[in-house]
């Protein structure tokens, strides 16, 4: 029974302060992540937190432009989201028939999903510019034509990032087909 609690807590501690699994739900973030993977995201590297509390333990390092993040909703804390860092404080931010511009430079993208190349919704592929405030990021989705991102919703403070994205441990496209080549895969 002893080994069992010891155990037990040992899961707990590394599941609240050094690295979390997420599953990917929706198709917002493909091609880098597909819908049935399974992630590991570190919650060490913005820093510490009491659990339950906003309380830092250290801060760790500021988050970056192109991290991809595990984040509170901000619509929802209780719904967890990932998304690709654009902007970081101080950051202007536009999008241009479906061009994403940083400080007036264009981005480039290799990671970036564009499923309706000739279609062009305000809102979504033309946005801004805006400028990203002190202590919020500006994320947004790799396929930037289904993804609910910080064009609709606004920015994710910085206490609300969870983690990291790492590496994928899992994945598969249901129970039969397992995509063996992306195990393994680390993130970027």
């Amino acid at each position: 029974m002893e080994a069992l609690v010891v155990a037990l807590l040992f899961a707990l501690l590394i599941r609240t302060f050094i690295v979390q699994p997420f599953k990917i739900p929706s198709e917002s973030m493909c091609n880098t992540l597909l819908v049935g993977d399974h992630l590991l995201a570190t919650k060490f590297d913005y820093g510490l937190r009491i659990p339950f509390t906003d309380i830092a333990v250290f801060d760790g390092e500021q988050p970056q432009r192109g991290d991809v993040i595990i984040f509170k909703y901000p619509k929802d804390p209780d719904v967890d989201f990932i998304k690709r860092i654009i902007g970081i404080p101080g950051d202007v931010i536009e999008v241009r028939n479906k061009q994403v511009y940083r400080n007036g430079e264009a981005l480039k993208e290799d990671y970036v999903r564009i499923d309706e190349p000739n279609r062009i919704l305000p809102g979504r592929d033309i946005f801004g510019p805006v400028t990203v405030p002190e202590g919020m990021y500006f994320v947004m989705g790799d396929n930037r034509d289904n993804s609910m991102d910080s064009r609709f919703w606004g920015y994710v403070p910085r206490k609300d990032i969870i983690a990291k994205a790492r590496r994928i441990y899992w994945s598969w496209q249901g129970l039969t087909d397992i995509r063996w080549s992306r195990i393994g895969q680390a993130i970027n």
